[in-house]
């Protein structure tokens, strides 16, 4: 939308505001009332890799011999003071009840193996016999098995939380107690956000603002995003499967964008008002000027978001549905709700001010703020400001070269977790029964070549025993799994596997969890370089059909990178080192392989989205016949407060989910905030006007007027 077209259309929203505002009320409202199940319908699929071998072998076993079921439920009692699991009374009692699961939910439990099955007597409980443990199989795939798992928990301790039959003490471990304890805390993480973070940025806008009304257009539009997000991401269930941990972050996102935009809009459209200009003058220039950069910036998150596309797994991949179909909703209700919101209020905009804050500041007093004193004091000396900047940004970067990558652990989840406390009681007490073991599947091999096979996994580093047949053969396909002693050493236990000689017409694939983990995390690790590219391009491309300058979109691209380097090396530093641990109440450990695309894309997005906010004051300026020095210090000044301000309500927005007890919605949280206090300070402030000094020189291009 040229300037032209943008003023044209702002005078069109002017003059049918009310009929615009309904209009998108009305759609909003729809979309709201038919995403009301979306909670629903999301999944826990998505997060493997499903171009890799470790897939394709995992559907061929689970097509052969149905899903592996050994690790759904493991309900490990613990016999009352003074008894073990062979007293008489409690064996009767347990007995009864798993037989009671299997009889009341047949259409739930596929099966039970216990420690008080014969066959099993002597692999299911620990030496001493106070602690042993059932086996749930549950029927079903994906969500449908997590549901499976809900409804059969409370049966498990019938007699109250954690209390079992005959005064056992009965807790719930194995895949799905932990992945529901993922998803319950990604829902609370959603409504925490929605119920929370709006109230309090609403506040904090009362204090940019100083009046009630323009302090409630801001969340309004962010409001109205979240409703209308609901409903697209329920009609993309219908197509794709959505991720809890998607919705998660496209809630983040897309909430703390809408309000931004918000923001810039509503602060644009005072000074119109502030400068003497009409209603209709002031909407009409608001459009053309923030409305215009909004849709820019919305094309840029858009197209940051879009890059993750490359990658074969389903969460990455429903993130870009989901966020760009939000974040192109806010842009749009920026340009045609709100503007009609801000032609209805009109003057009555500062309406219920507190003075003290209220009044917008006149253009002399823009110029003597400290943002424009920064800018003047950072142009006056730019290599003194730009070497020390840069050197300490780099140095932030060094952490990141111990950076661990890992999959979904019960450690993600809160220390008081009951999910996590049983994980971890259950891996102590049986060291050599993993949940999450390495399978074998073997096609096309005979008894001997099977046995040879088997002799050569077995040599294997790192393996809790030798690998076992899961199964009986099945049209020639079998399958061999055997725990790993430390997960971390998976890479090397699965190139041993992968090196396994192949007998002709034999197939030897390596499946199970870690395989599916590490496979996921190598082809991310793969990827990254495309991503970088792409997001590079990408950004090069729309800010040089923003402002026409190559330079100013290579040193927008180059300020994005940097504050993206210091931003993972902070994060490294903090939660795979463990710096600040206590206080951010987390276990460090490695990090979650899909959240490094997610931080890389998000971060690099929002540092070229506020660079676009502020270049396109410096280009208006110089377009209205300053000096490209002037410009400079004009842009700064006008763009400092609001780009503060809008930084600081993302932080608010995201600080929310930093009380996630899910450490990956920690990783995200505080990695955005990092990236946001960085780039709205030191970034932007301090090191843009020192380099935009240094790139313009006399007969250079790079700020020419517009």
């Amino acid at each position: 939308m040229d300037t032209a077209g943008s003023h044209r259309w702002g005078r069109f929203v002017y003059r049918h505001r009310v009929a615009i505002l309904v209009i998108f009320s009305a759609l909003v409202a729809a979309s709201g009332l038919y995403g009301r199940d979306l909670a629903d319908r999301l999944t826990q699929e998505g997060w493997f890799d499903e171009s890799s071998e470790s897939v394709a072998a995992s559907k061929l076993a689970d097509a052969t011999f149905g899903r592996d079921t050994d690790s759904d439920v493991i309900a490990l009692y613990t016999a009352p003071p003074g008894r073990t699991v062979d007293d008489p009374e409690v064996r009767a009692a347990v007995t009864a009840q798993l037989a009671g699961l299997l009889r009341d939910h047949p259409d739930r439990v596929l099966r039970i193996d216990s420690y008080w099955d014969s066959v099993l007597s002597g692999q299911f409980a620990d030496d001493s016999r106070i602690h042993a443990f059932a086996s749930i199989g549950l029927r079903g795939e994906g969500s449908a098995t997590v549901d499976n798992y809900q409804a059969i928990v409370g049966a498990l301790a019938a007699e109250g939380p954690g209390t079992g039959p005959a005064g056992t003490t009965v807790q719930a471990a194995g895949l799905q107690p932990v992945v529901e304890g993922i998803n319950t805390g990604m829902q609370d993480d959603i409504r925490r956000a929605e119920m929370i973070a709006l109230p309090l940025v609403a506040i904090l806008l009362y204090f940019v603002f100083g009046g009630v009304v323009a302090a409630v257009l801001p969340v309004l539009i962010g409001g109205m995003t979240i409703l209308g997000t609901q409903g697209i991401m329920r009609l993309l269930t219908g197509y794709i499967e959505v991720n809890v941990f998607a919705s998660a972050v496209v809630t983040l996102v897309s909430l703390g964008l809408a309000i931004d935009y918000g923001l810039f809009t509503v602060t644009r459209f005072r000074e119109e008002l502030a400068a003497g200009r009409g209603v209709e003058e002031a909407v009409a220039r608001t459009v053309a000027t923030a409305g215009r950069t909004v849709l820019f910036s919305a094309a840029i998150i858009a197209v940051s978001l879009g890059a993750l596309l490359i990658f074969p797994n389903g969460v990455l991949r429903s993130v870009p549905y989901g966020g760009i179909s939000s974040v192109l909703l806010a842009a749009v209700l920026s340009v045609t709700a709100l503007p009609a919101m801000l032609a209805i209020a009109g003057p009555r905009i500062d309406l219920w001010q507190w003075r003290r804050f209220a009044r917008a500041s006149t253009e002399a007093e823009i110029d003597r703020g400290i943002f424009s004193r920064l800018a003047g004091w950072s142009m006056a000396r730019p290599w003194a400001v730009i070497v020390p900047v840069v050197l300490g940004l780099l140095l932030l970067m060094v952490p990141f070269r111990h950076i661990e990558f890992g999959g979904l652990s019960e450690k993600y989840l809160a220390q008081d977790n009951p999910a996590r406390i049983a994980q971890e009681e259950f891996d102590a007490l049986f060291p050599g029964f993993r949940t999450e073991p390495l399978r074998l599947v073997v096609t096309g091999a005979d008894a001997s070549q099977l046995s040879d096979i088997r002799l050569q996994a077995n040599t294997t580093p790192g393996l809790t025993g030798p690998f076992e047949p899961a199964a009986p053969t099945r049209d020639g396909i079998n399958v061999l799994q055997a725990g790993l002693v430390d997960e971390r050493a998976a890479d090397t236990a699965i190139a041993v596997l992968r090196g396994i000689e192949e007998p002709d017409g034999v197939r030897v694939m390596v499946a199970g969890v870690p395989a599916l983990e590490r496979d996921s995390i190598h082809g991310l690790l793969d990827g990254l370089p495309l991503l970088v590219a792409v997001l590079v391009a990408a950004a090069l491309a729309l800010m040089y059909a923003a402002f026409r300058s190559l330079i100013l979109a290579v040193k927008a691209v180059a300020m994005s990178a940097l504050s993206l380097g210091a931003t993972l090396g902070i994060l490294t530093w903090v939660f795979v080192e463990g710096h600040g641990a206590r206080l951010f109440d987390f276990t460090p450990g490695p990090l979650m392989f899909a959240v490094l695309v997610l931080i890389v894309t998000v971060v690099f997005g929002l540092s070229t989205d506020y660079e676009v906010f502020l270049l396109s004051r410096v280009v208006e300026a110089r377009a209205a016949g300053a000096d490209p020095p002037e410009a400079i210090r004009y842009g700064i000044a006008h763009t400092g407060g609001v780009i503060t301000s809008a930084a600081a309500i993302l932080i608010v927005v995201t600080g929310a989910f930093g009380f996630s007890e899910l450490v990956m919605m920690k990783y995200i949280a505080y990695g955005m905030i990092a990236a946001l206090v960085l780039d709205a300070t030191v970034i932007r402030m301090l090191l843009t006007p020192a380099v935009l000094k240094l790139v313009w020189r006399p007969g250079s291009r790079a700020l020419r007027p517009q």
